[in-house]
Parts: structure tokens; C-alpha cells; sequence
């Protein structure tokens, strides 16, 4: 009993209390700083392999995406799912139920992570030439990936217990375990690349040790009985069905949109490849090489978008079980506008600077010519890209996983992959990035719609809507 009361007086009830102002800054804030460290953990990678072993390198880094999109999937399938259900659970002081959902993302994530490894292991190869590998780039591609995959459940674990922790009112302990990464692997990167002199597989061996620390800390924090959330005992490991089916369908949204991008990916690799050796022979593998250095680019600002949408989630989540649901509205447009900032920036450096920040990454010429036009066309519409993420992901932290996923899909599958197909038949290599732009103005339009009807729902009858909570078997 005394245990529980201090719990109670632990759990951060302020998120149904303090102005919402406040709130967004005090949980966006770490979040914005660890996605960004997150974002410039994958630079770093980059940018040493780039200068330090060459432009096939960062080609053969770039056709990995798809692979490690697959890896991120299943790792926000549990993670993602399983934070927003905790903020719901701390909303309605169900504290026993949080902490099964804590030892369940543990559980799941080790089996997903060891599957994973094992498979990607057995048909490495194959994999790769299936994404867009050639015979100049699968010797990179496979030495990086090999790592990866060995440290593939200490990946899951890591995201997975960040994303645990911002739920539980500890976004700066989240923002610090990913800045620990950052700063390992930014250290880690020029000792095995350069002084070991294990070239690309190095990059990849400093990203998995760094994450290794990162964990062995957040693990600490859960032992600790005083946490709101902890590893209370050995039970709350135990696989609960009804827990995982509840967590794994607010999940469903960003796995559904990580194993799309995949895809994208790969047809993108393969039509910039398709329409480069058009132009001339070679010039497909340097196309993807630039696409994947755009991608790095324009992730820096997803991330932070990102971040936002993390500060969002458990302020949404917990205000939405806790039935308060004009808080919850208010922090989404809150949101939306920091999003649409951030998205505007990103517009601005991709039109008037794409060269400087392209050269970061290589230094060859031809490579950055058409990763700068690519970038310039890219971010064409980019401004509104930041409302349709933040839409996606609030309908996921209320838990209305169906338009969650809807919007999820709907850029990447009903729109990206068809337009990345028929526009290149009308503009060439161009119309692989043009792809990008269309389909992202069509999605914002989708996700207005549904945007609009949910505001609707919520002025009428907003208790019909509610969270019904969750128990576990």
C-alpha cells in the first residue's frame, strides 16, 4: 500500500494540470534534442564513411536503408505501441497494468530482435541485390549490415525503453541516453574506421557499442523501485496476450509505415539506377548514392518534427485517457505549428543552399550535382509536410490505431509508389525525385479530411470516443 501511494505521488499527473505551453516544451524540448542526436548519430556514419572510404560506400550504405527500415519497423511495432498505451494506462492511475506493458516491450523485443538477426543473416546477400545492391556496392553493404544485425535486439531494446521512458515522465533521461549514443559513436567512428582501420564495418561496430552503453543505463533506471514505471518482478515478463494485442495495434501505424518505406526505397533505388545508367553507365549508382545522402538530410528535420510529435504523445495520450479532451486538441495545434516551422526550414536549405549542405557528405562532383537538384526538388512542398506527420502520429498517441495506419499507408503506398512509377515516364531521373513532393501534397489533403471529422467528433460527443482502458490476462 505504501508502495503504491508513493507511485502514485511519483506518476506525472501534471500532464492533466500544468498549461500546455509549458508542457509541450518540457517534454519536446529532450525529445527534439534526442531525435536530432538521433538524426546526426546516422549523419556521423556518413559523413566519416563518405570521407573516409568513398562514394561506392555511401552507395552501398544508402541501399542498407531498406533493411534497417525493416529493423525500425518491428522495433516501433512494440515500442511505439507499448508508449502510448502506458501514457493512456498512467491517465487513468493504472499503474499495475503500465508495468506488465513495460516487461512485455522487453519480452517482445527480444524476439523480434533475435528472428530478425537470424533471418537477415541467412539471406543477407540476396536481400541487398533485392534493394538495389550492385556488384560495385555489395561488399560495403554487406560488411555494414552484418554488424547491424548481430546488435539487432540491443537496438530494439534501446528504442524501445527510450520510448517507455518519455511515456513515463522522463523525456530529458530519454534525450540523455540518445546523446550518450551520439557522442560514443561520433568518438567511436574515426578510431575503428581510421586508426583500426576496419573501414565501413567499423562505422557499424561503433554504432552497435555505443548503443550497448545507452542500454546498460536504461536498465539501471528500471531496476530502480521509485520509478513510476519498473521491473517490479520476474512476472511482468511473461508474455500477456492482451497487452501485446493492444500494444501492437497502436503499433500497427509506424511498423506499417517503416516496412512501406522499405519498399520505397527500394523502388526508388531501382529507378534512380533504371534511369542513371540511361544517362550514362555508373551514373545509377551515384544517383542512389545521392538519394541516400538527401534522405540523411531531410531526416535531420523529420526528426525534429519527430520530436515534437514524442513531446505530443504522452501529453495527448494522458489527457485523452484522463477524458480532459479540449488539453488534447490544444496540444495538437500547438504541435502542428512548431512542426510546420521546423518543415519550413527544411524547405529553405533545400532551395537556396542544397550544394553546402550536399557537400558534407561527398566530394565528389558529379554526386553532388544530383544530389543537389534532387534535394531542391525534394523539399518542393515541404512546408505542409510537418501538418500531415503530426496528424498521423496524434491519432496513434489517442489510440485510433485504424487512421493511424490509414495515414500511414496512404502517403507511402496509395500515393508515393504509384507516382514514383509514372512520373519518371514523362521527366526521366527527375521524376523519381518529383515523386516525393507529389505524393506528400496529396497526403496532407487526406490527412485534413480526417483531421476535421475527428475535430467534429470532439465538439459533439467527445465521451463516445474515449479510451476504455485495457487489463491484462
Amino acid at each position: 500500500m505504501r508502495e503504491e501511494k508513493t507511485i502514485e505521488k511519483a506518476a506525472p499527473t501534471e500532464l492533466g494540470e500544468e498549461s500546455i505551453g509549458k508542457l509541450l516544451k518540457k517534454y519536446a524540448v529532450p525529445a527534439i534534442i534526442a531525435m536530432t542526436a538521433s538524426s546526426l548519430y546516422n549523419m556521423v556514419d556518413s559523413i566519416f564513411i563518405g570521407q573516409g572510404v568513398g562514394s561506392l560506400a555511401i552507395s552501398g550504405l544508402a541501399v542498407t536503408f531498406p533493411l534497417m527500415n525493416i529493423s525500425a519497423a518491428f522495433g516501433s511495432l512494440v515500442g511505439v505501441g507499448a508508449s502510448a498505451l502506458v501514457s493512456m494506462l498512467l491517465g487513468q492511475r493504472n499503474y499495475g497494468v503500465a508495468r506488465k506493458v513495460l516487461g512485455n516491450v522487453m519480452t517482445m523485443n527480444v524476439v523480434l530482435g533475435v528472428l530478425l538477426m537470424v533471418f537477415g543473416l541467412w539471406f543477407l546477400d540476396p536481400i541487398l541485390y533485392f534493394f538495389g545492391a550492385s556488384d560495385n556496392t555489395i561488399v560495403y553493404a554487406r560488411e555494414y549490415m552484418i554488424y547491424i544485425l548481430i546488435g539487432n535486439v540491443i537496438t530494439h531494446l534501446y528504442l524501445g525503453l527510450n520510448a517507455v521512458l518519455r511515456a513515463a515522465g522522463r523525456p530529458k533521461v530519454a534525450m540523455w541516453a540518445t546523446i550518450l549514443t551520439v557522442v560514443l559513436n561520433t568518438i567511436l567512428d574515426p578510431i575503428f574506421i581510421f586508426v583500426f582501420d576496419m573501414g565501413i564495418k567499423g562505422a557499424a561496430i561503433a554504432t552497435v557499442l555505443a548503443q550497448v552503453v545507452s542500454l546498460a543505463w536504461q536498465l539501471r533506471i528500471f531496476s530502480d523501485r521509485k520509478e513510476v514505471l519498473h521491473f517490479e518482478d520476474g512476472k511482468i515478463f511473461t508474455y500477456d496476450g492482451k497487452i501485446a494485442r493492444e500494444s501492437l495495434k497502436i503499433g500497427m501505424s509506424p511498423f506499417l509505415m517503416n516496412m512501406a518505406s522499405c519498399f520505397v526505397v527500394l523502388l526508388i533505388n531501382n529507378q534512380l539506377r533504371r534511369y542513371g545508367d540511361m544517362m550514362s553507365e555508373g551514373a545509377g549508382d551515384l544517383a542512389i548514392g545521392a538519394y541516400g545522402i538527401v534522405n540523411r538530410i531531410i531526416f535531420l528535420f523529420v526528426m525534429v518534427v519527430m520530436g515534437f510529435n514524442q513531446g505530443m504523445q504522452p501529453i495527448a495520450g494522458y489527457n485523452y485517457g484522463a477524458g480532459k479532451y479540449d488539453r488534447v486538441l490544444k496540444v495538437f495545434w500547438r504541435t502542428v505549428l512548431c512542426a510546420t516551422l521546423t518543415t519550413s526550414v527544411g524547405f529553405i536549405v533545400g532551395t537556396f543552399m542544397p550544394s553546402v549542405a550536399v557537400s558534407l557528405f561527398a566530394n565528389e562532383p558529379t554526386m553532388i550535382d544530383i544530389a543537389s537538384r534532387g534535394f531542391t526538388i525534394a523539399v518542393a512542398v515541404f512546408p505542409i509536410v510537418g501538418f500531415q506527420m503530426v496528424v498521423s502520429n496524434f491519432f496513434q498517441s489517442i489510440g485510433m490505431a485504424n487512421k493511424a495506419i490509414f495515414l500511414s499507408l496512404s502517403r507511402q503506398v496509395l500515393f508515393l509508389i504509384p507516382c514514383l512509377i509514372v512520373v519518371p515516364l514523362f521527366f526521366d531521373i527527375e521524376g523519381v525525385w518529383m515523386a516525393l513532393p507529389i505524393s506528400d501534397a496529396i497526403a496532407t489533403v487526406v490527412a485534413a479530411v480526417l483531421m476535421v471529422g475527428l475535430v467534429r467528433k470532439f465538439k459533439k460527443n467527445p465521451a463516445a470516443i474515449g479510451f476504455k482502458g485495457v487489463e491484462g490476462e
